[in-house]
């Protein structure tokens, strides 16, 4: 609840010829207070309850939260209420969202003037701007939880956000001319020629004999494990073991936004931290080629057992940046289609699933749940929609004895 003012203020004369005068005025909590004034005039006590009384309207005017900008108030409202709750590289895309999706549009509007409809519009203008849908998504979502947050303590008389709801991914997608294809259609792998291409490119050399690309035999091993970027750059030379041909999977390597507090610098560093969830906590069996790629790295960079196994050169750990450059690097060099890092792991995933023909003919394939453990996903439906590209091409010919 709000302060506000109940009188202007009374004077009266004392009994001993002194003045004096009281504003009355609600607190935070709804309770009634007066705040007294003495002097030797008249004109003195008002001149005091006057002041008194322009202080105390200057002060709601600046705590009046619908009144401020909303990027004033929700810059606000981030670093105080965000910021302390979640991981930073969370509170980074959060933030990011704010600044370029949010205050573009609505930043300089007060908080209070805000409506349904400035929601929706902001909507339509990333979607009518060709923006993907989890990006507006995730500046609706902020939104809803910053005035709902509002609106619970009573800073704003209507949440404006509740009449409105996210537009549907169909229809999102279809203003844009775009298909809304099935999760698993959308994922992007490498095919076996993609791989081939991939592989060769990765160890190029010089005429020197030198390996053209810094650590390379990395990407291979991603696409052996289904290790995340930053898996595979917190891994510890400690964390293998080569004789039980296993990994352990303990920590990650996260890139984040500089910062003098909540305060955003110049330029990214890096955090060691906790993997992405409970699960993600694993042990990795290595196949052959995994290991002959973990030998490879360690005869290219190695400085001890307690240091990454993806180094820089100085032993440190390797900067997500320049991991993720050097691969692209090697896709343009390939000829491949720009694909992100973890199609890797998509790749893996989908192999596994769908299965590898044998020299017999047969398929050899993995459970989703089997998967579901290597990767560190809590349940298999979470692999098989966003991870699995599917295989329909083993349907052909499956209903011929099926006629109806």
């Amino acid at each position: 609840m709000q302060r506000k003012l109940l009188t202007n203020g009374n004077t009266f004369k004392r009994t001993d010829d002194r003045w004096g005068g009281v504003v009355w005025y609600m607190d935070e909590h709804g309770n009634r207070k007066r705040k007294s004034f003495s002097g030797t005039t008249k004109q003195e006590v008002k001149k005091k309850m006057t002041a008194y009384i322009t202080d105390f309207e200057k002060e709601i005017i600046e705590s009046d939260e619908s009144k401020k900008t909303l990027q004033e108030s929700m810059q606000s409202w981030l670093q105080v209420f965000k910021f302390p709750s979640v991981e930073q590289t969370t509170y980074d895309r959060c933030e990011s969202s704010a600044k370029n999706q949010i205050y573009p549009l609505l930043g300089d509007k007060a908080v209070g003037d805000i409506t349904s409809a400035d929601i929706k519009n902001l909507i339509n203008y990333w979607m009518n701007k060709g923006y993907a849908f989890t990006t507006v998504k995730k500046a609706y979502v902020l939104l809803n939880e910053y005035f709902r947050y509002l609106f619970k303590e009573e800073m704003i008389n209507k949440n404006p956000m509740s009449n409105i709801e996210m537009t549907k991914k169909s229809n999102f997608l279809s203003a844009q001319n775009k298909e809304n294809l099935p999760t698993n259609e959308t994922i992007t792998i490498f095919t076996a020629e993609e791989i081939d291409l991939f592989k060769k490119e990765c160890f190029r050399c010089w005429g020197t004999g030198k390996r053209f690309y810094q650590q390379a035999a990395a990407y291979i091993l991603m696409l052996n494990t289904g290790l995340r970027t930053g898996e595979i750059l917190g891994l510890l030379n400690s964390d293998i073991d080569l004789e039980n041909r296993v990994m352990h999977i303990q920590r990650g390597v996260k890139e984040i936004s500089k910062r003098n507090g909540v305060e955003i610098e110049k330029g990214r560093e890096i955090k060691i931290g906790k993997t992405k969830t409970a699960t993600s906590n694993r042990s990795i069996p290595l196949n052959q080629t995994a290991i002959d790629m973990i030998k490879d790295l360690r005869g290219e960079m190695y400085f001890g057992e307690d240091t990454p196994l993806v180094c820089d050169e100085n032993g440190d750990f390797t900067k997500p940046v320049n991991f993720r450059k050097r691969f692209y690097r090697i896709l343009k060099a390939a000829g491949i289609e720009t694909k992100g890092l973890h199609s890797l792991r998509h790749t893996f995933a989908t192999n596994l699933v769908n299965g590898v023909k044998q020299a017999d003919g047969t398929i050899k394939s993995l459970s989703p749940k089997q998967v579901a453990d290597l990767l560190g996903h809590s349940t298999s439906e979470i692999t098989e929609r966003y991870y699995v590209k599917k295989d329909t091409s083993r349907l052909n010919g499956i209903t011929d004895e099926f006629e109806i």
